[in-house]
Formats: C-alpha cells, structure tokens, sequence
C-alpha cells in the first residue's frame, strides 16, 4: 500500500500501474466515491499508459483532515501523488470534484501537465448555498442522510435499475466517508468558481459529458469545453458517473484523444 505525503502532512493513498516510461495518466475520482471508481479504466488502459490513481484527500484510505478543504489544496495534494509515484508530469483526468481538482491543477502546476480530461464537471459545480446545505446534512445525519439523493444523481434510472450491484457498491462507498472528509471536500466546491480563469489553460483538453447528468448537464461541459483555448466536447449516454455507465466508450474517448 503506497502513500504520498501532502505538505501538511496528510496521508494520500495511491496505486500505480503499468510500464514504467510509458506516458502518464493520472485520475481523480467525484466527490463521495474512492479511487476504485476507476477500476475498468484502469484495465482498460494499463497496458498502454502508466495509470496512476488516488483517494482524494477525506476520502477512502486517504487521511481526511479536519476543517474546510480549497481546490488549491487538493492540487497540490495532486502533485504529490505524482512525486510519489515518481512522476514529473502527466494526463490529469478528473470527474466531478476531480475534474474541478484538475483545473486548478491545470493553473496551479501547468509545467506538471501533458493533457487535461474534464468529465461531468465544471468551472462552477452547483452553489454557495446548496453545499452548506449539503454540509449541514451530512453534519447534522450523518453520511446516510444524503446517500439516496447523491446516489440518484450519480446514475441514470435505466442504468441503476439494471446494476444494483455497481450502484449498491458506489452507495457503500459513499455513507463509509467520513464526515469531516466529505464536508471538508464540499466546502472546496463550495468555494471556487473557475470561470474567469479558464482561458489561462493552455494545455489539450478533452470534455466528457453525460446526457443525462443533471448535476453538471451537457450545456455545462460544452461550456467548459468552449472557454479552454484547446477544449474539445464528446456526450456520453449517461448521468454523472459516465466512467461507471459507459466503461469502454470512457476509456476509448481517452484513447482518441491521447494518440491523435
């Protein structure tokens, strides 16, 4: 079990896969879900590129530190997976939190980048009001108080209905994150709008969207896509999670994108 170790000291646990020299694909997983939300990318990709995947700070066997978490923070807490994993750059892709995640990284540490993935994000995910609330929630009742409504937006109803067993895993993930890491993290989008700083982003971008994604619906990724100077856009029949619903047609939009 590997650990990179954060500038305050926190704890981020990672895996690395693939040969080494190959070129580097590093993943950051939506906010209540753990870095095993990757799995089939991993697979999928592994025997190609070098995939590097991670728990993001408060989630999974990552430490998850108490107080309010930024984008700044969880950028960096990026670069030191990468150091860890002996990395001096890579393809960031990121979903949902992680996507927001990228970006920041994306200003924060351009040198650091080869590509950038964005998929079911934006530059501003949801808002000021609705996070506290969400705070509130899990604060008040727990990680369970919240699991139905983040589940049912995770997934697309024909899909859920047809794989209990991947939703029930995403749900067991979810209500086993800790508190103080999950209201850490929505603070973080609570906080940040990248809106104004997104024509700063030089390097190649690939938007996935979800057609039935209504945290982040394809009018917002097809924004995002628009404002990046190198922002391409594909759609993918699926709700917020699309690497879950569509695998191989994920995997293969990044495959298109990183060899053409």
């Amino acid at each position: 079990m590997a650990y990179a170790i954060a500038a305050d000291g926190a704890r981020l646990h990672f895996t690395v896969e693939g040969p080494s020299g190959s070129p580097a694909i590093l993943f950051s997983h939506s906010i209540g879900c753990d870095s095993g939300m990757w799995a089939a990318q991993v697979k999928a990709l592994s025997t190609v590129f070098r995939t590097v995947v991670y728990d993001t700070r408060g989630h999974g066997l990552s430490d998850a530190t108490g107080g309010d978490y930024s984008l700044s923070t969880l950028a960096a807490d990026m670069a030191a997976v990468l150091d860890a994993a002996g990395l001096e750059k890579a393809t960031v892709c990121g979903l949902s939190l992680g996507g927001a995640v990228a970006q920041r990284f994306a200003l924060d540490h351009p040198s650091r980048l080869e590509c950038l993935i964005l998929a079911n994000t934006g530059s501003r995910i949801g808002s000021f009001e609705s996070w506290t609330q969400r705070i509130a929630a899990v604060r008040d009742g727990g990680m369970a108080s919240i699991a139905d409504m983040a589940v049912s937006r995770f997934f697309s109803s024909d899909f859920a209905s047809q794989h209990t067993e991947i939703v029930d895993a995403v749900r067991d993930v979810l209500v086993s994150t800790v508190v103080d890491g999950y209201a850490g993290a929505c603070a973080a989008l609570r906080d940040s709008d990248l809106t104004a700083e997104l024509a700063l982003i030089e390097a190649p971008t690939l938007v996935i969207g979800g057609r039935d994604d209504v945290s982040t619906p394809p009018s917002q990724t097809e924004a995002l896509a628009d404002k990046i100077a190198a922002g391409r856009h594909v759609v993918l029949d699926a709700a917020h999670l699309s690497n879950l619903e569509r695998p191989q047609e994920f995997s293969s939009a990044i495959v298109a994108f990183m060899t053409t």
